[in-house]
């Protein structure tokens, strides 16, 4: 079987080292053995230490090495939307296999790869695209498709959980966690994929898909990053038990006239410690999906990375090699209940708000009426002095569920009362809390 690899950086290298490492059982395990016909690069002279690999294999004409007769199974870690579309639908037309570690593109345009897959007979793989080297995708697509899925839910980005987590345990701020994280090689040099949810949203629409047999895309994905996420926040979560993560929600449900749709957002929020994502800490990754016979599954390890990710990969290319000597190929992507997506507003969900008002008689009052006109509910008021001692009071509330559109009026109303000096948070709770 005959690989042509696409990048050749962090994950490439360690793919073609685990190639070389690994020869004889991948042989074995697959039926034939695994060559390397050729790596695209964009730059052959970059110094990429003892690859132990010809350097004549390298060339940087990918689209060239793709069509070539002698290629079996296309390998893409080049990562981004283009060329690397271009190259994988050339590659699924002309009936070759691919396998890809690319999120963006699968949530971007995850469609034209499948229906490209669906056109020349091969297969698309894609473990490496979320939550690196932990067995995640196929378990959705295969292993509980007798099952129903009702929630995934998880920690996929392992930048922001380091920050998070470092939060919680030292009391750092945003920007102290942040600088940590990039000093310790968890933070790129510009971390906006990471803090803003990018990343996360881009996992989310993969996970959603496959466990609602549902096209979902990047833009179906509300997103909100943690930014914003204070000390101050960090500290009223441990006073209640709770903890803020970064979480992806993919959730299915059921309306009235029985309808079923499925809502699907990034955004930090509480949990509760009590959880089993509260205990994922450092750079690690972890999902938890809920299935109606299965009941709950936690899935935990490295997340990123090049070796973990290259363990991913190459699990991938096993199993499409070993389907091309059979000649079958895996099941066509599974779409068919294509179930709408709701907007962030319909999601049901619950707030932490903190605010800073005036302490006097009958606020308390007014504020719980700006609750009871958008119809929600209180499920906890704490209260107590501002800090500075200009004899203003904080409250803290948390609400039960109400549609997020109506947690959104409620604040925005909430703004606008004299009495209210500022909104200085508003979180989502999760997990039962």
């Amino acid at each position: 079987m005959r690989l042509a690899l696409l990048g050749c950086g962090t994950v490439g290298a360690e793919v073609v080292r685990l190639l070389h490492e690994q020869s004889a059982d991948l042989a074995a395990r697959i039926g034939a053995p695994l060559e390397i016909a050729g790596i695209a690069v964009r730059r052959i002279g970059r110094d990429r230490g003892e690859l132990p690999v010809d350097p004549a294999l390298f060339t940087t004409d990918a689209l060239g090495l793709i069509k070539r007769d002698d290629v079996d199974v296309v390998v893409e870690v080049v990562g981004g939307i283009e060329p690397a579309r271009s190259w994988l639908v050339e590659a699924l037309r002309a009936g070759k296999s691919v396998v890809t570690a690319n999120k963006a593109l699968l949530a971007e345009d995850g469609g034209a790869l499948h229906d490209a897959a669906v056109e020349g007979g091969g297969d698309l793989y894609y473990e490496a695209s979320v939550a690196g080297a932990i067995p995640l995708l196929r378990p959705l697509r295969e292993s509980l498709h007798g099952d129903r899925i009702t929630q995934v839910t998880g920690i996929v980005n392992g930048t922001t959980n380091f920050i998070l987590s470092a939060m919680h345990a030292t009391g750092a701020g945003f920007a102290e966690a942040l600088e940590e994280a990039t000093a310790l090689g968890y933070a790129e040099a510009d971390p906006t994929a990471d803090v803003e949810g990018f990343d996360a949203a881009a996992k989310a629409a993969i996970l959603a898909s496959l466990a609602f047999h549902t096209r979902v895309g990047a833009a179906d994905v509300h997103r909100e990053g943690i930014t914003e996420v204070t000390a101050a926040d960090v500290a009223s979560a441990k006073a209640m038990g709770c903890t803020i993560k970064l979480l992806c929600i993919a959730a299915r449900s059921t309306d009235a006239q029985g309808q079923e749709s499925v809502n699907v957002r990034v955004h930090p929020a509480l949990i509760p410690l009590t959880h089993p994502l509260a205990s994922v800490g450092d750079a690690f990754n972890a999902v938890f999906v809920e299935a109606d016979a299965a009941g709950q599954l936690m899935f935990y390890g490295r997340g990123a990375g090049g070796a973990p990710t290259a363990s991913a990969v190459l699990g991938d290319v096993v199993a499409v090699s070993r389907n091309r000597l059979a000649g079958v190929r895996s099941a066509s992507e599974s779409s068919y209940a294509a179930l709408p997506v709701r907007p962030m507003g319909e999601a049901l969900t619950r707030y932490h708000i903190s605010l800073d008002v005036a302490d006097r008689p009958g606020v308390l009052e007014a504020v719980a009426g700006v609750f009871a006109r958008h119809e929600v509910s209180l499920a906890t008021v704490r209260q107590g002095p501002a800090g500075g001692g200009n004899g203003d009071a904080v409250l803290v509330i948390v609400t039960h569920v109400a549609p997020d559109a109506a947690l959104a009026a409620t604040v925005d109303e909430l703004r606008g009362l004299e009495i209210v000096r500022s909104v200085t948070s508003v979180l989502r709770v999760e997990g039962g809390f």
